[in-house]
């Protein structure tokens, strides 16, 4: 079995709905995605899954000099951030792309998906 890193990709900017146009579209993909959860859990895949707060609330910690630098905000100024992610544990690369497809459409996201080194 093989872990793989499942990232949802959606802008930066959110409205009070989050990345949903409306209140029924986000419940509704909060529904799917938490039964695509259940799924994950069912056939043994789930190792562990979260959503992120907007990029806006992180700190970057640079601590190669003396003394560690924190910087408000995330590290790279771009249109799009992580929103959340899967960590599953699959057999192989076409199980992880066939639940990216599945976490995607749950979730109404680009779904990136990257397999650990192995070396942890």
């Amino acid at each position: 079995m093989a872990h793989y890193l499942l990232s949802v990709h959606g802008p930066a900017e959110r409205t009070e709905f989050g990345d949903y146009g409306s209140r029924e579209a986000m419940e509704e993909a909060f529904a799917a995605t938490g039964a695509f959860n259940e799924e994950l859990k069912s056939s043994g895949y789930w190792v562990f899954a979260g959503g992120l707060e907007p990029a806006a609330t992180a700190t970057v910690v640079d601590g190669r000099g003396d003394a560690p630098v924190m910087t408000d905000g995330p590290y790279l100024e771009t249109k799009e951030v992580i929103g959340g992610f899967w960590v599953v544990d699959v057999p192989d690369l076409d199980v992880a792309l066939a639940l990216a497809a599945a976490g995607s459409k749950a979730c109404r996201g680009k779904v990136e998906v990257r397999p650990f080194d192995g070396l942890a």
